[in-house]
């Protein structure tokens, strides 16, 4: 699954976002190059957010190149 042309997911955290800096963790380490998409809207209860250490709310690309 591709993102929008201005939707860019960071390499540290896979947060997806428009800016030039991940909102997450702060990191410019940014790709275009990005695929899966997961949105967490209660990473408190959520299993999955917990598997994979997700603790803010967002959109997170399962892989980034």
């Amino acid at each position: 699954m591709e993102g929008a042309p201005l939707d860019k997911a960071c390499r540290n955290c896979r947060l997806i976002s428009s800016g030039p800096i991940c909102p997450n963790c702060k990191s410019s380490d940014l790709s275009d190059d990005w695929s899966g998409l997961l949105i967490v809207i209660n990473p408190e209860t959520s299993e999955i957010a917990k598997k994979l250490g997700i603790k803010v709310a967002g959109k997170y690309a399962l892989h980034v190149r």
